[in-house]
Order: structure tokens, then C-alpha cells, then sequence
């Protein structure tokens, strides 16, 4: 059996006329590199585009998993709101419950668990405490959000005011009952939920599972100096210009860009198998991995055809990789990125991408040379790859069915 710990996924994309990532400011993201500045989409905007497409390779369509949740607002509104509104449990109790349930998960400072209390027990009627949302993003899974309103359920029900909510709650948060609740999520499938296994979770809980990412995700630059103009716009007031004036109702600008983008994944293998299946990290080799294979095998299809954008209205920004190299294999992963530091030029009659194409062998040659081959690459293309010095597939699916493989550990 093959057992590769590293899968390294290599890309290039080309968009026109679009701005795909903006700053504070609203401007392109920009990234000085080898003396020039270029184009940038960042790590996080790649993610999250590719954890909510809604494509047959969702990763939200694998079957038998569920997504984590990412928001400030999962204590009042996922927790809290349906033990009131659609089981009808007493508001005040609930929220003590789940406000106690947050310190003791994310922690909270003596002024702000007081603070809480006091808005507890003064109430606010007709809606959830805005207090149980917290000050940034949590990344909570499924069967912890169930597993915590289990729990509020049972100190409720033998509660017979606050005070006997808050001594339940002591009660289940002692060295024992810690014990016994970390045992029961770490018995649930994937308690953090599917992204969170995949991309990370920090957490500085003793009670909740700290996840480091197993998917490794470069901020994608254009191989070339950035190509940007600024698209002075107009929008036009239909009833001002009924009125025979000219309409301008609004007027502004924004930066349009264009460019080749390189891109760079890295899968942790070991620690992907560890993540999806809670086996060690050291016992991947004899898990499970038919859920680490499938996630890769969609990432590969998500990482080809999903688009970052901003302004999809007005720009329409979608483009599919033109070039995905592949390679498994054991040794330390590395970018090849450093294949781009001195820019592709951007003028004269060459296409660019095949440039571009052509530079990154280049890299990859004078790279096995000194280091040595040490991976098995396959490439999928629309241009001419002979200069990778990898064998090239029949299309994408075969390169996520053979990507796929290699998690399994099969040829």
C-alpha cells in the first residue's frame, strides 16, 4: 500500500476585468514579490468560497457529515432561541444555562460573567439576550450545539429557579463531569463539524478540541506585475432623466484587475486521516480512509472551478485552473512560487500562461537537480505541460480520481 503524507496541489488561473479581493479600502489586494507588485486573493477568501460552493462537489454534499458553524451569533440563535421559542423552555433559566455554558467554553473575565448575570436576571422580553453573542467568530459543530442543548435541558428540568440553574451547571463543570462531557463528544462523528477538521479550529477551551488545519492554503499572486485600472462609473436615475436633466444619480470608482494567479495547497495527509476519523495521528495508516479520500477528491474539483469574487454582479468573475499540477509524495512540501519571483512579462505577443508554464518547469528542474525528485506528479492542462516533467491525465476528473487514490493508498 502506498502511504503518502503530503498531497501538493499547484495551480493557475487567469481572470479578466475583475476585482476578486478587496482591502479596508476597497481596493485590489495587492502583494509585493521579486521587486513588483502583484495581484492578491487571500488564503481566507480562497476558503471560503470553497466551503460554501453549491456544486455537485460541495464538500456541504459529502454524504454523512455535517458543516461546522462560523458566527458570533450560534449561543443566541442556534443555542438558546430554539429551547425558548420552539420547545417553549423558561427564557431567563435558558439563557443562564447557555451564558454559563460560554464562559466555561470560550472563558470569560469576572466583570464580564457579572455583567451577564445582571442581564440575566433583569430579562429581556420578545427576543434572545443579545449578551450570549460573543465579541468574534466561534466555530462550534453540529453535535456540539445539540450536545450543549441536551445538557441545558437536563439542568432545567430539575431546576426550580437561577440559582438552581447556575449550581447545575457547577455541578456538570467539576473535574468528573468535564471528564464525562469530553468523552461523550469525543465519541460523536466529527463533533466540530467538517470544516473546522479540514481547515482548523483555535480554541484555548480545555473542553472543547483544538483542531489544527490539515488543508494548507497559500494567498494566491499573479505570476506577473499587477495589470489594474481604475473604472470611473456612473449610475443613472431613470425618473431624474424623465425629467430632462441629464439622470447622474451616483458617481465613483473601483479597480478592475487582470492576471494570472498562481496557487498553492498542501494536504497533511496523516493529519487530515486524524482529523475525520479522531484516530491518532500516529494510526492513520491502519484508519479508515474513505472520507479523507472523497474530501480531496471535491477539493480538487472546488479548487479548479470555484471562483473567488467580489462584485459578481458587475464583473462576473468565474474562471476555471488552465493548469493543476499534482504531487504526492513523503518528503517536506514547498511552494513553487519562488518560480515567479522574477515576473512573467505581461507584454509582447507570448501568451503568458504558456510563459508562465514554461518558467515553473524551468524552476522544477533546477528544484529536482539539486534535491532530487522525491514526489509522483500528474498535470492536467489546456496548454502545453511537456516542460513539468510530469505525466499528463486525460481531464480533471481522473486527476481528483487518481489524487483521491493516493489518500486511499492505492496506485
Amino acid at each position: 500500500m502506498l502511504n503518502s503524507r503530503f498531497i501538493q496541489i499547484h495551480y493557475l488561473t487567469g481572470y479578466s476585468a475583475t476585482l476578486l479581493n478587496r482591502d479596508d479600502a476597497g481596493l485590489a489586494k495587492r502583494l509585493p514579490f521579486g521587486g513588483t507588485t502583484r495581484t492578491r486573493v487571500s488564503s481566507q477568501c480562497l476558503k471560503r468560497h470553497w466551503r460554501t460552493a453549491e456544486d455537485s462537489h460541495a464538500l456541504a454534499a459529502l454524504q454523512n457529515v455535517e458543516m461546522s458553524l462560523r458566527s458570533r451569533h450560534i449561543f443566541d440563535e442556534k443555542v438558546a432561541r430554539p429551547l425558548i421559542e420552539q420547545e417553549g423552555l423558561d427564557r431567563k433559566k435558558v439563557e443562564a444555562a447557555v451564558a454559563a455554558f460560554q464562559d466555561q467554553l470560550l472563558g470569560s473575565s469576572a466583570r464580564a460573567k457579572k455583567e451577564k448575570k445582571e442581564k440575566s436576571e433583569k430579562g429581556e422580553k420578545g427576543e434572545t439576550s443579545t449578551y450570549l453573542q460573543t465579541s468574534q467568530v466561534v466555530i462550534l459543530g453540529w453535535p456540539e450545539v445539540r450536545f450543549i442543548q441536551d445538557k441545558v435541558r437536563t439542568i432545567l428540568a430539575g431546576a426550580a429557579d437561577i440559582d438552581a440553574v447556575n449550581k447545575g451547571i457547577e455541578a456538570l463543570f467539576n473535574a468528573e463531569g468535564k471528564k464525562n462531557m469530553k468523552a461523550l463528544l469525543a465519541a460523536a462523528q466529527l463533533p466540530a463539524g467538517l470544516d473546522a477538521a479540514l481547515f482548523g479550529r483555535m480554541v484555548t477551551s480545555d473542553f472543547l478540541a483544538r483542531l489544527d488545519a490539515a488543508i494548507h492554503v497559500a494567498h494566491a499572486f499573479t505570476v506577473h506585475e499587477h495589470e489594474l485600472e481604475t473604472d470611473y462609473f456612473s449610475a443613472l436615475d431613470d425618473l431624474l432623466q424623465e425629467s430632462g436633466e441629464l439622470g447622474s444619480g451616483h458617481i465613483n470608482d473601483s479597480e478592475l484587475t487582470s492576471g494570472i494567479f498562481y496557487g498553492y495547497v498542501v494536504v497533511d495527509v496523516p493529519l487530515l486521516v486524524s482529523n475525520l476519523t479522531g484516530c491518532q495521528r500516529e494510526g492513520w495508516e491502519s484508519a479508515d480512509r474513505t472520507l479523507p479520500a472523497r474530501v480531496v477528491e471535491n477539493l480538487l474539483h472546488l479548487i479548479a472551478t470555484v471562483s473567488p469574487g467580489a462584485k459578481k454582479g458587475a464583473t462576473a468573475p468565474y474562471a476555471y485552473a488552465e493548469m493543476l499540477l499534482v504531487e504526492s509524495g513523503n518528503r517536506q512540501p514547498r511552494t513553487l512560487a519562488n518560480a515567479f519571483r522574477k515576473p512573467v512579462p505581461n507584454k509582447g505577443r507570448e501568451d503568458v500562461r504558456d510563459v508562465a508554464i514554461a518558467q515553473l518547469g524551468d524552476y522544477l528542474k533546477k528544484f529536482d537537480a539539486m534535491y532530487g525528485g522525491g514526489e509522483v506528479r500528474k498535470v492536467v492542462s489546456m496548454a502545453d505541460t511537456s516542460a513539468l516533467h510530469a505525466e499528463s491525465v486525460a481531464g480533471l476528473d481522473e486527476l481528483a480520481r487518481w489524487s483521491a487514490n493516493q489518500i486511499r493508498g492505492v496506485a
